[in-house]
């Protein structure tokens, strides 16, 4: 029989996978007893992209999100705090055995198989059924979707490109960018050039991960016809608020992964102010965006290459 605290440590594991801004996987997990704490590892904050830490914050969000589902897959009953203490987004205690809903196991599932697909997707539409099934996996995380209009997709592509324009010509971001797609193996984070996409024509423009060139992934002849557009939101921006958002996130990514889908953060369009206030018009200014997603049918057959993740020992410490 599984003990709280194996239960505790491979759901711990399983957040590993979870997506995080350049896979800067900026959280610790500390398990003791029956209660795993999950503090905010500011040592890997981007000073540059994320000077506010909103979406270290975001990221952190998603790791619990990946944790609790693990949980529940497993069985396991939970009770979770938001914010405890300062620096401890989170505090994860066990309180009984349930079984898993089917439901659950399926999004379980698609932890260890969702990719970021920067690739360009199909040209067949994202369905109207599916997408409200997106809506309803993010607003019971607490936060809320946009799916962006056919009138509105100007406006965000016109955001992300101002933001990456901004920020190509700051040299911090220039050297925060190379620091994070440059990481030596052992280090099992960052964004290796060679998942990076080359520029391509694109209906809201990509990060581009390798502005020296040496990116592996080609985008494909495809040009995002059919990919929808979506942004989770909320009601504020203090710091449950947006790691309420990252647990949005992660359900919104795998319950588009169960679905077949694949998905990109757009992230870069919150990174700058202006481009931020501008996201902010598309919802009509009665809420905060946090994060702009990609979803869409996959144009290319392959899986994209996985991104390193750290060693277990590193970010998972235990009493036990």
């Amino acid at each position: 029989m599984t003990t709280p605290a194996e239960a505790l440590e491979a759901a711990a594991r399983e957040s590993l996978h979870a997506p995080s801004v350049f896979n800067t996987q900026p959280w610790h997990w500390r398990i003791s007893g029956d209660t795993m704490t999950l503090t905010a590892d500011r040592t890997r904050a981007l000073s540059t992209a994320d000077p506010d830490g909103r979406l270290l914050l975001l990221s952190c969000g998603t790791a619990l999100h990946h944790a609790r589902l693990a949980l529940s897959a497993a069985g396991w009953q939970t009770t979770v705090e938001h914010f405890p203490e300062p620096e401890v987004p989170a505090r994860i205690t066990l309180t009984g055995k349930q079984p898993a809903d089917p439901a659950t196991l399926r999004l379980a599932e698609a932890i260890d198989v969702r990719r970021t697909d920067r690739r360009a997707y199909a040209d067949e539409p994202v369905s109207d059924a599916v997408l409200a099934g997106l809506r309803q996996a993010v607003e019971a995380q607490g936060a809320y979707l946009h799916v962006v209009r056919p009138d509105q997709l100007a406006m965000l592509a016109i955001s992300t490109e101002l933001a990456g324009q901004a920020e190509s010509r700051d040299p911090a971001y220039r050297a925060e960018l190379k620091e994070w797609t440059s990481r030596p193996a052992e280090a099992g984070d960052g964004v290796p050039v060679a998942t990076a996409v080359r520029p391509a024509l694109r209906r809201v423009p990509v990060r581009d991960f390798a502005p020296e060139g040496g990116a592996g992934l080609s985008a494909g002849e495809e040009h995002d016809a059919g990919a929808a557009y979506v942004i989770v939101f909320g009601l504020g921006d203090s710091e449950t608020d947006l790691v309420r958002g990252g647990e949005a996130l992660s359900a919104l990514l795998l319950t588009a992964t169960a679905e077949g889908l694949a998905t990109a953060p757009i992230s870069d369009t919150v990174e700058v102010a202006w481009p931020r206030h501008l996201l902010r018009g598309l919802l009509a200014d009665v809420g905060e965006p946090y994060v702009a997603v990609r979803v869409g049918h996959p144009g290319q057959a392959g899986e994209v290459p996985a991104t390193p993740r750290r060693d277990a020992g590193d970010v998972i410490e235990s009493d036990g």
